[in-house]
């Protein structure tokens, strides 16, 4: 066989100049850029929407539809607005979208993750003119405009607002007209935004199409039409890349890379800012649990660190994750902001067995553990590793994997006593997992609105808050190590491992690895460039 006929049949037929197809792990849940703070849909509405600020693969934050902003004193920042940035209608960008959109998040609902954590401390918004915006918060805010790349900017003519929009705190907006829901979004005449990449259509199940913008301000798209397919199971994802049928994929079987560098296409991987943990349910009434005279053993922090000190963290990063991972002390990898180096919990399977008998369960219990089994890198297998470790100190462990859209609306109604997850710091910094993951939880404060281990610590809250209003860095990443310290100390989280994340593409093609572990398919260039 010829040797260019051979490359073709291997799959290795150059990208189209102008279409891309992209393989992904999982499939987004709504095209609502404001329904669900989850990196699925993140990185496919960060082709379609775009915020105040963004930020490079290395998670630093850049000029988006803000040009520049300055702190005008410690609660007021003036953001200057892009000029001659045009959504997808044709309408014109101004600082009336800016607040719309913000007055909106509240306003979503049934949201598993909300995004009232970034808007619930903005006290006023208020436009100078129409590009000039002024943005007071109830406090000391020195990360607002990291805050801001993870608040979509939409279209308020798009989604039928007055043409006067008033900012109020916590949904008291005025002028916002009937305001569009979730799954209106699934309709292109709404999901409307200034991104590169205008939403073609969203087939839930099988594709998101999207076509390029042509009046986009940053230059012209290199793709005209950009195919995501969700391709949950590891196989067939890989069988589309080795076919043709997609030009890239994300996170390919750690088993497969081999095999798949070995037929030519390329592979680039990086550390991730994504830790992988356990929580635990640490209310009286918690369900799944057996053994224990209708107790919550998880109410004790002993059952908790015995829990921690039975995983063997080593091994699942050489075993299960193929070394494509590494043991977590902490709740983002260090040297990020807010770590302290703390170390790695020892494995040690006879103290965990000493500490359960302290506890009153020197025969252990049964436990229900939660997990996607489709969310994150070998999610599944991770959890049936852990559940091996915990029989080995007698806590019997039944494992529930589901997908990862039945997963989470079952982990947020709280069916789980342990379940295991991840998070990827949006901010890069340790205020993000203390906000979200074990802050207590408190809708109206926009706090802890993924602790559904319900942890709570007064004393946690209260320096988390302190830090996330202080200005100077070095007294905010001291009191971030320490709020840390409170609930690793506490055991009230458990993290197991940092994942390093890869991709697999045609060799024409390049993507440089983001520590957010997003797949965005504008960052998707020809290698030739």
């Amino acid at each position: 066989m010829p040797l260019i006929a051979g490359v073709m049949a291997a799959g290795l037929a150059p990208a189209s100049a102008q279409n891309l197809s992209i393989g992904l792990k999982s499939e987004a849940t709504s095209m609502d850029p404001q329904f669900h703070q989850l990196s699925t849909n993140i990185q496919v509405s960060k082709n379609i929407f775009e915020a105040l600020t963004t930020q490079d693969a290395l998670q630093m934050v850049t000029p988006g539809l803000a040009e520049s902003w300055e702190a005008v004193d410690d609660t007021t920042w003036r953001f200057k607005l892009r000029q001659g940035v045009k959504f997808h209608d044709g309408s014109d960008f101004t600082a009336r979208d800016v607040i719309y959109s913000f007055c909106r998040v509240p306003l979503v609902e049934n949201s598993p993750s909300a995004y009232t954590i970034f808007t619930g401390g903005i006290a006023d918004m208020a436009a100078e003119d129409d590009h000039t915006l002024t943005i007071t918060t109830t406090a000391t805010n020195p990360l607002l405009p990291v805050d801001l790349w993870s608040l979509a900017i939409l279209s308020a003519n798009a989604l039928g607002a007055d043409d006067q929009v008033t900012y109020g705190p916590d949904g008291t907006c005025e002028g916002m007209g009937d305001v569009p829901q979730a799954p209106a979004f699934n309709d292109p005449a709404v999901a409307v935004g200034t991104g590169p990449y205008i939403l073609d259509r969203y087939n839930r199940g099988s594709e998101v199409v999207v076509t390029r913008f042509d009046g986009y301000w940053g230059g012209t798209p290199q793709w005209e039409q950009v195919t995501m397919r969700p391709i949950t199971s590891d196989g067939p994802r890989v069988a589309a890349l080795l076919a043709g049928d997609v030009d890239m994929i994300e996170s390919p079987p750690i088993q497969d890379i081999p095999r798949i560098e070995q037929d030519g296409f390329t592979i680039v991987d990086a550390l991730s800012n994504r830790v992988i943990y356990l929580h635990m349910l640490q209310q009286e009434d918690a369900p799944g649990i057996g053994g224990t005279d209708g107790e919550n053993p998880l109410m004790d922090a002993r059952v908790r660190q015995a829990i921690s000190m039975s995983i063997n963290r080593e091994a699942i990063t050489e075993r299960i994750m193929g070394g494509y991972a590494q043991a977590a002390g902490e709740l983002l990898p260090p040297p990020m902001f807010g770590t302290s180096e703390r170390p790695v919990e020892a494995y040690d399977p006879e103290r965990a067995r000493e500490l359960l008998a302290e506890a009153g369960y020197p025969d252990g219990f049964s436990i229900t553990l939660g997990t996607p089994n489709d969310r994150y890198i070998n999610d599944e297998q991770v959890a049936q590793a852990v559940a091996q470790m915990l029989a080995q100190i007698g806590i019997s462990v039944s494992v529930d994997a589901s997908t990862a859209s039945q997963f989470f609306s079952r982990r947020n109604a709280l069916e789980f006593p342990v379940y295991l997850a991840g998070w990827g710091a949006s901010s890069g910094d340790m205020s993000s997992p203390l906000k979200s993951l074990v802050a207590t939880y408190d809708e109206t404060l926009g706090m802890g609105p993924t602790n559904a281990g319900r942890y709570s610590n007064p004393e946690m809250d209260e320096l988390l808050m302190t830090a996330m209003a202080t200005i100077d860095d070095e007294a905010r990443d001291q009191m971030l190590q320490d709020a840390q310290t409170m609930v690793l100390d506490d055991y009230g989280i458990i993290p197991l491992h940092y994942e390093q994340t890869v991709w697999a593409m045609k060799p024409d093609l390049t993507y440089e690895p983001r520590v957010d572990q997003y797949t965005l398919a504008a960052e998707v260039k020809s290698a030739a460039e």
